[in-house]
């Protein structure tokens, strides 16, 4: 498969999490991921987004890239770091179910990967 990348961009708020898990799930599905990786993809999407639209930006664009490897997912963050026992709880999910989970602070993103298998 030749690496695709693929761009969401949606409002940061609430409502707009399913869209984003909803896409990743896809995109997971495309790369013949099995039940269990489908879902802890959409998971891991759902918790970026959460902790991506906690630095309150105007806008989160998420950025997917599809390889061989698996399906890795780029949040924009926002300029207002926020801690909380919530988001202490999503960097534990995120933590568990993804392969790679970094977050950037000079780079303004979290970056996310899950291998496939």
């Amino acid at each position: 498969m030749n690496t695709s990348h693929v761009e969401l961009s949606v409002p940061a708020e609430a409502a707009f999490a399913r869209s984003v898990r909803m896409m990743a799930a896809n995109l997971a599905v495309l790369l013949d991921m099995n039940v269990d990786d489908v879902e802890e993809v959409r998971m891991a999407a759902e918790e970026g987004f959460v902790l991506a639209c906690a630095t309150r930006p105007d806008a989160c664009t998420v950025g997917f890239t599809l390889c061989d490897e698996g399906i890795s997912m780029d949040f924009s963050l926002g300029t207002e770091p926020e801690d909380s026992e919530e988001l202490e709880l999503a960097r534990l999910l995120l933590s568990a179910v993804c392969d790679e989970f970094e977050v950037d602070a000079a780079a303004s993103r979290i970056h996310l990967m899950k291998r496939i298998g």
